[in-house]
């Protein structure tokens, strides 16, 4: 047992007091090394808290510990260690997992493959290579060994996937992850195709040693080894937590890439005010704490953002149906919610739980909502929003500005 025993006969003879003539202790005195709490003395403490000068018994509770000075010394606040790096200098594998990376920043979905990915490679002392461009913090932290970015810009899944295909022929990479996503899906067809090897599609759970998914309508289960090439459904697996990685850069010599069949391929952003809530990636609602709907309108259009609206405010008519954020009306997986003046009901915060960020404005600071954001500010939304719009027109103007500055400054360098 690693628990020290207790001896009461030294304990004993630590309190005795010397030159009594019959046995006498001293209880209250410092404890032995094997106690660090003082006994505490009653009377002692009782004649510490009466206050002189009075008629009538008067105790004054709250000079007790001080007077005494048994409260515990304050411990230093211990410096919490950061995560535990992990290096691997020379893995005995990769497993490559080519996350989709909208804009350079991991989803949620890209974090569960490379917690996939982080399974595989240690079960056999291997490592994860990522092949995206993203920032190597944000990859390390998510488990990533060794980051290759493919040299492929804009939408070209015709050169990405012939760009794997000459990373899986010059690395030494057992496994290949990719999202079962539109583009993750898309591009792990391709692969397939062009590398001949067979594609395990939507695996819904992994181990190190088997791989399953759903098949004929759900009423069998198809499992296998992991394959070389597969594609993972959404929370088919846990995202890596704990350990932090290096995620070096590998130095890759990519072949030239012929031309494709897409020429040119250009993103049209979608109006925010018309995308479908299940959709959207940024949404603003209002709750019962929303007097002012024409500035909630205006805040909205500003942030650019999909407006929502809690189950109250559908129901008063002040909002449309469709608006409804909610168990009762349309669950978001958006990557930011804006709350406002929203309390928090539990079929709203179902409504919420798959969103990445969460912040909100209450006046109550025990609100559900309030508990439940990342970032939460305690004011009344009211005062808030006009707030919020005039540091935004703030920030346009000084972007125009700018902009200004900078055409005026190409214009005289043409000049000159």
């Amino acid at each position: 047992m690693s628990r020290l025993r207790r001896d009461p006969r030294s304990e004993r003879s630590r309190h005795r007091v010397e030159g009594a003539a019959r046995p006498r202790f001293d209880l209250a005195a410092a404890p032995s090394g094997l106690h660090g709490r003082a006994r505490r003395d009653p009377r002692a403490e009782f004649r510490l808290a009466q206050v002189p000068g009075t008629a009538r018994l008067r105790l004054d509770r709250t000079q007790r510990v001080a007077a005494l000075d048994l409260a515990p010394a304050a411990r230093a606040p211990e410096p919490q260690a950061g995560p535990r790096l992990v290096a691997i200098p020379e893995p005995a594998f990769l497993v490559a997992a080519v996350p989709d990376a909208p804009g350079g920043r991991l989803t949620p979905h890209d974090r569960q493959l490379l917690g996939a990915a982080r399974l595989l490679a240690d079960a056999g002392g291997g490592a994860v290579l990522v092949l995206a461009g993203a920032p190597a913090d944000e990859l390390a932290r998510a488990g990533a060994d060794r980051v290759l970015a493919l040299p492929v810009t804009g939408y070209d899944p015709e050169a990405r996937a012939m760009a794997l295909q000459a990373v899986l022929a010059g690395l030494d990479i057992r496994h290949v992850l990719l999202p079962e996503s539109p583009e993750g899906g898309d591009l792990a067809r391709r692969l397939a195709a062009l590398t001949g090897e067979p594609l395990f599609a939507g695996a819904e759970s992994l181990t190190a040693r088997a791989v399953t998914r759903p098949a004929a309508g759900r009423r069998t289960e198809q499992r296998m080894v992991p394959p070389r090439l597969l594609t993972l459904a959404a929370d088919a697996a846990a995202a890596h937590a704990g350990t932090l990685h290096e995620a070096l850069e590998v130095a890759f010599a990519f072949p030239p890439l012929p031309p494709g069949a897409i020429l040119s391929a250009d993103d049209v952003p979608a109006d925010p005010s018309r995308v479908p809530l299940a959709e959207a990636d940024f949404v603003v609602s209002a709750g019962n704490g929303i007097t002012d709907f024409a500035s909630f309108h205006d805040l909205v259009e500003a942030l650019h953002a999909t407006p929502g609206a809690s189950r109250v405010v559908c129901d008063a008519g002040l909002m449309p149906r469709a608006a409804q954020v909610g168990a009762s009306g349309t669950v978001l997986e958006a990557r930011c919610y804006f709350a406002l003046g929203i309390a928090g009901a539990p079929q709203h915060l179902q409504g919420v739980a798959r969103c990445e960020h969460v912040v909100a404005v209450n006046t109550d600071l025990h609100a559900a909502m309030i508990e439940r954001a990342g970032l939460a500010v305690v004011a009344d939304a009211q005062k808030v929003m006009p707030a919020l719009l005039s540091l935004l027109a703030e920030k346009a103007a000084d972007a125009e500005t700018h902009d200004a500055g900078a055409g005026e400054s190409e214009a005289e360098a043409v000049d000159a």
